[in-house]
């Protein structure tokens, strides 16, 4: 069945909710956008939002098999970093590094990303401090991580848009601090393994409706 511009549209809005909500990124946010408008039929357009919850649902993400035994499995060791430092310049934690009980992050005139997709943890709770003077922080997370957020921003922001309910086993992550001037942001984005099986996916239903379309 054809899409009229009203669907298309309320395809184009749910899409628009999902990444200020952090379940998709600019990349594919600007694909799936660019797909809708592009879109002549029903069956073009479901796959867009076949994988985001309703508008106006909020979703506590599900363990999936074997992900209790996951997070315990990355819980414990010795801490690889307890802090950042961007003076006039950056730093980077990311990929594979165990995070300590408190990670400090300091940036003035300067910015910093902690990444925890990938990270391990010394222990089951930890906080993580950010400063951020005349300067900017980003804390990227994993949708099943626990994250609390509790900082304030002094003329600049902190935001929580990333904050939420974990899968259970999660670590509990609380991120705390001030922005002067600055801004420090978190968050959600999938892991990139898991986004390179959704782009995989993503072009496996495309080929398929195209072959449909072609029968």
């Amino acid at each position: 069945m054809r899409a009229s511009d009203a669907e298309r549209e309320r395809v184009a809005e749910a899409l628009r909710t999902a990444v200020a909500e952090g379940r998709l990124d600019m990349e594919e946010f600007g694909e799936r956008l660019d797909a809708a408008y592009k879109a002549r039929t029903h069956a073009e357009l479901e796959p867009l939002v076949r994988d985001l919850p309703a508008a106006g649902t909020s979703v506590v993400p599900a363990a999936a098999p074997g992900a209790l035994e996951g997070w315990e499995g990355r819980i414990g060791g010795t801490a690889s970093s307890r802090g950042g430092i961007g003076v006039m310049g950056g730093f980077q934690r990311h990929g594979r590094w165990t995070v300590p009980r408190t990670f400090t992050g300091f940036a003035f005139w300067g910015g910093g990303q902690i990444d925890l997709r990938e990270a391990d943890f010394e222990d089951r709770e930890v906080t993580i401090r950010c400063i951020a003077i005349m300067g900017g922080m980003e804390v990227v997370v994993p949708p099943d991580l626990d994250v609390h957020v509790g900082g304030i921003g002094i003329m600049g922001g902190f935001d929580s848009a990333g904050a939420g309910a974990g899968s259970p086993g999660s670590p509990r992550v609380r991120i705390t601090g001030f922005a002067f001037w600055g801004g420090v942001g978190v968050t959600r984005k999938e892991r990139r393994e898991v986004r390179k099986q959704q782009r995989e996916e993503r072009k496996r239903l495309r080929e398929e409706e195209r072959r449909k379309s072609l029968e």
